[in-house]
């Protein structure tokens, strides 16, 4: 590890102690002899376990193993956590009858096989979402039983054709069973299985009738994952999704980060003019180090790419980040061409893999505390390399 990279570890020591104990005026001095997620006592010293069991950096399992699997089916995080992720992903979004159940969108055309069941031919429409013009069919639309007759199928066939061997394999799961599986995963492991859920649209689903907030903390409740402790990040693309939480449970929570140039859709409606680039401004992270623990910015604005897809000069906002307390799970690492910087691409075919563990490790060097990566291993083994105790690998 380089001195930079301990460095890195204190801050985030502080972070995640800060975010364990409910002290929020901890500084990297004070955590330094706790060593956060590294090793040593990541619990603040009560015993608990705290965060003391997730490594650094983290790696975590966009929509479970996603470069592998459908996305969002149990079949996805299994094999997520069968590769070893540290974390697996959930993104939620709500049945006509409550129910949360895990899905990127709530529009299904592209990820079940509901066009294929004439009983619902006459559900397909065109909404509008987040100010975008959506045509399909919506979960919002569906009750949870209707729901069950559907199977998953790979949302993007033409980049991972063997990913549609699994098509119809699974159906889509509610959050109570993704909840009940880790319980189950985490007794036959002996250690805790650690979910990143992410509130979808939730202003939009609010304005519906179908709040997801206080659907999600009742069920985190309980399963015991209400605590400041508890194996749970709750991340949201809106702000406002996170303060609501914030009132709610205890568990850690992270705000998600589009582009510079974007605003979250609960500043547009409620008219408030900052966009994301105030947010990853000092005093945008200020505000946010208030009622949450942890950003997720695309790469993009950590390492930004010039026209030609590659990879430019680092922004600040790890150093920036870190200075508030606050960790940083960015998104999102794959390993096929058309997802790499373009220095790090293999060839032309698009769905071709690339150097997919150079670009890993070039994003891990900048400091970052963990990744989504859609390929678990991949993210796994550049993480090794940066683990303490382990000698840097050549990229």
């Amino acid at each position: 590890m380089t001195q930079g990279g301990a460095a890195r570890r204190t801050v985030l020591g502080a972070a995640v102690l800060a975010a364990g104990t409910g002290i929020t005026g901890l500084t990297a001095g004070s955590a330094a002899a706790e060593d956060g997620y590294g090793g040593g006592r990541g619990d603040g010293g009560r015993g608990d376990g705290g965060y003391r069991d997730l490594p650094y950096p983290t790696v975590i399992g966009h929509r479970g193993a996603s470069g592998y699997r459908p996305e969002h089916t149990i079949g996805s995080y299994q094999l997520a956590l069968d590769l070893g992720a540290d974390v697996v992903e959930q993104d939620l979004v709500p049945t006509r009858d409550g129910h949360l159940v895990c899905r990127h969108e709530n529009e299904i055309g592209g990820t079940t096989d509901v066009a294929d069941h004439p009983e619902f031919a006459s559900r397909r429409t065109t909404k509008t979402v987040d100010g975008v013009s959506v045509t399909g069919w919506f979960t919002e639309d569906f009750t949870l039983a209707e729901l069950r007759t559907l199977r998953a199928k790979e949302r993007i066939p033409a980049v991972r054709q063997r990913n549609t061997l699994y098509d119809g394999q699974w159906a889509v799961p509610t959050f109570e069973e993704v909840l009940r599986w880790a319980d189950r995963e985490g007794k036959r492991r002996g250690r805790r299985v650690w979910l990143h859920v992410e509130t979808k649209h939730p202003t939009y689903f609010r304005g519906l009738g179908l709040g997801l907030e206080e659907p999600l903390a009742k069920l985190l409740r309980r399963y015991g994952r209400d605590g400041r402790g508890a194996a749970v990040f709750l991340q949201s693309f809106e702000p406002s999704s996170i303060q609501r939480l914030s009132r709610l449970v205890s568990a850690p929570r992270v705000v998600l980060l589009s582009a510079a140039d974007t605003r979250p859709w609960d500043f547009e409606v409620a008219k408030d003019p900052r966009t994301v680039a105030d947010l990853v401004a000092p005093e945008g992270l200020k505000w946010i180090s208030g009622f949450a623990q942890g950003i997720g910015p695309t790469m993009d604005l950590i390492l930004p790419r010039d026209a030609a897809g590659k990879l430019g000069t680092p922004t600040t906002l790890v150093k920036d980040a870190h200075a508030r307390g606050l960790l940083l799970h960015p998104y999102t690492a794959r390993n096929e061409n058309s997802f790499l910087p373009a220095e790090y691409r293999r060839g032309t075919d698009p769905a071709a893999y690339g150097n997919a563990l150079g670009a890993f490790r070039t994003y891990f060097e900048q400091g970052i505390d963990g990744i989504f990566t859609d390929n678990p291993d991949t993210g796994l083994l550049a993480a090794e390399a940066f683990r303490p105790g382990r000698r840097p690998v050549n990229r």
